[in-house]
């Protein structure tokens, strides 16, 4: 059977105020910015990819990303309101996928792991979405798998409603919780780590077991 075709969408939009000045999206871990190192790692675990971001942000990004090493084309969703948070970002992002589901993953998180974005699209079937649960019960809706259609709508409706926790949405979804000793014995907890700060940035090195650019 011919797998169902899939695409990443990638949340890099916000407007980072702990980074200053910096746009946390072209911070470099290992000499690499995080959203290329986002990027590159889902290119091997989907067809195409959805950078949805501000409108000022596309042509620093897309300088950025035309180096990456790869076939997977990448587009991108601007914003129609800037700074209106991830479910903005991710329902932008949606209008420009034709898959029915999607992986969402967010710029600022570097060490995500392909193999665990599969295992996400293996598990989310039937359901509106597919979310990992970190070790201390904390949802992460920035690294994972929805059904495309189904939220769309959910968050057109909430964002109409000026509700914009994308974490509220997922109440209003028929979404698969993975508990975190699943999460735990497919990935390293370090695959979902956001990076929010200078400082942060600095102590974070990658490790042996972390996947590589493809670059």
């Amino acid at each position: 059977m011919q797998p169902q075709p899939r695409t990443g969408v990638v949340l890099a939009g916000g407007y980072s105020t702990r980074f200053g000045e910096t746009d946390k999206a072209l911070a470099e871990v290992n000499g690499t910015a995080m959203i290329a190192r986002v990027v590159s790692r889902l290119t091997g675990v989907v067809d195409r990819i959805v950078v949805s971001c501000r409108e000022r942000q596309q042509p620093v990004f897309e300088r950025v990303l035309s180096a990456l090493d790869t076939d997977v084309p990448v587009q991108f969703a601007l914003d129609p309101t800037p700074d209106r948070g991830p479910l903005a970002g991710l329902v932008s992002g949606f209008e420009q996928v034709e898959t029915t589901y999607a992986a969402v993953v967010a710029c600022d998180m570097p060490f995500v792991d392909p193999a665990f974005i599969a295992f996400l699209f293996e598990q989310v079937g039937g359901h509106d979405a597919a979310v990992p649960e970190v070790d201390d019960g904390h949802r992460q809706p920035t690294q994972a798998v929805y059904h495309v259609g189904r939220t769309a709508t959910v968050g057109d409706r909430r964002l109409a409603a000026d509700e914009l926790s994308l974490r509220g949405m997922l109440s209003e979804l028929d979404t698969l919780i993975l508990p975190a000793a699943t999460v735990s014995a497919h990935t390293n907890r370090r695959s979902l780590r956001d990076i929010n700060s200078h400082a942060e940035l600095v102590h974070e090195t990658v490790d042996d077991n972390s996947p590589q650019d493809h670059q």
